[in-house]
Order: structure tokens, then sequence, then C-alpha cells
């Protein structure tokens, strides 16, 4: 498998459905997510975004269609395959989803003692990522005594530990005021450019869209109904989807 694919993401004619209420998830869902992309996934509450970002993070599968990762058609993934992909996959929780018994340092560490890494090698790692997301002076700080922009810190340095290729961010700045928001949204399109990550995050927030994705796909009743350009996508929207959300925007 090869992590310098131009796409990184494809999905083609993905549908879900989920057998608990037979509710149509995703429908006819496809797209491709080039390497480097900051790409945003929008709509309100229901519409599809979290189902989308389960399946790119191969945490559901489709029901219908094919999930393209690095290349590789995951839906019939063995498990070592998967393993393998998942390892170039890093995800910010909308929750933080910190440990709080665990200082920063410990947080950081986390995957990288599960990954087998050396002492020395988290130590240096733990201190690399600290200074990426501006806590370099917090690595011994517990989670209780940080702020929610801190704890988001935290949480992207977790998710960096292991060198992915891929971040996925769900709803990164939707517990944060607009100051700390900005700030986050700056550090993740900061990371993007200074490492090549490419980036998905899912939000139901224009603004957050129209700040930092380079390119947009609109989710409404879990078809896609705009997808291109973030400009061109927000600028001039073709559908009553992209409008509402403009409208509540606004």
């Amino acid at each position: 498998m090869t992590t310098d694919m131009t796409d990184m993401i494809s999905l083609k004619n993905v549908t879900k459905v989920y057998a608990i209420n037979q509710e149509h998830a995703l429908v006819d869902a496809s797209l491709t997510i080039a390497k480097g992309d900051i790409f945003g996934i929008v709509g309100k509450s229901g519409a599809g975004k979290s189902t989308m970002l389960k399946l790119i993070g191969m945490l559901e599968k489709p029901t219908t269609g094919t999930v393209e990762i690095f290349g590789k058609c995951v839906t019939g993934a063995t498990a070592a395959e998967e393993n393998i992909i998942k390892k170039n996959i890093g995800t910010i929780f909308q929750g933080y989803n910190l440990l709080m018994q665990r200082s920063v340092a410990g947080n950081i560490a986390f995957p990288l003692e599960l990954a087998k890494y050396s002492k020395n090698e988290i130590a240096a790692r733990c201190k690399e990522l600290a200074t990426l997301v501006g806590l370099e002076d917090k690595l011994d700080a517990y989670p209780a005594s940080l702020s929610g922009g801190q704890k988001q810190r935290v949480a992207i340095a977790r998710a960096l530990a292991t060198n992915p290729k891929i971040l996925l961010c769900d709803e990164p700045t939707s517990a944060l005021d607009s100051f700390t928001t900005k700030e986050i949204l700056r550090l993740i399109r900061d990371i993007n450019a200074k490492l090549g990550i490419t980036t998905v995050i899912i939000t139901h927030d224009i603004a957050v869209v129209r700040a930092i994705c380079n390119k947009t796909v609109v989710l409404d009743g879990g078809r896609i109904v705009e997808m291109g350009a973030t400009a061109d996508v927000l600028d001039n929207p073709q559908n009553e989807a992209t409008r509402l959300l403009l409208d509540i925007d606004l």
C-alpha cells in the first residue's frame, strides 16, 4: 500500500442503511478527497455527516458502494489491511475524549504506547507535538485544569502522534467560543500546511468551512446536494439546503 496517492479518499456510489430502523443515512454518495485537501462536510443535524466520517475512518462499512483509502478498497479489506490503513488515520473528537487521569504528556503518549514506541521516542515525540500545538509548558498539567481550547490542542496532538496521513475532525470547534474557534482553525490550517496532512472536517457551521476548507460537500437527507471549491459552493449555492445553511449562519 502506498500513501502518496493524489486521491487519498474516494467514495463511490455509497449507500448506508442502518438495520435497526432501515434508515438511509447516506444515499448513492460519491466524492474524492485529494492529498493535502482541507475538505469540509457540512449539513444540518441528521444530514449524514457523522456516517460519512465513520465510513472514511473505517468505523462503519457501506451497505452498497465502495470506500477507497490510499487507493485501496477497504470495503472488503482483511483485518491486517484494515489495521495498516487505520494507523494512518488520526481523529479529533467533538468532546475531546481525553483521559482525565493522564497528564497532557500522558494523553499524547497513549497512542504511541499502543504502537510500542520506546520510552525515549515517546518522550521526544510528546515534546515535539506539545510544541507544535503551543502547549510545551503544559506537559505535566491534567485535563481538568485546561481550557476548552487547550483540551482541543491536546486532542490534536494526540491525533497526530503516530504521523497519520489523514486527519478526521468531528465538529472540532462546536464547544468553543468564537475567539478560540479561530485559534483552533488557524492551528489546523497550519498543521495541514506544515505536514501536508489531508484533513476532513465535519461541521454544521458554514463559517468553519468558509474559514478553512478549500473544498466542501453539502449533505441533506443523506444525499450530496452540492460539492466543489468552497468559494463556489458558498458564494453561488444551487441547492435549497445550502441556502438554508447560509441563511442560518447569517
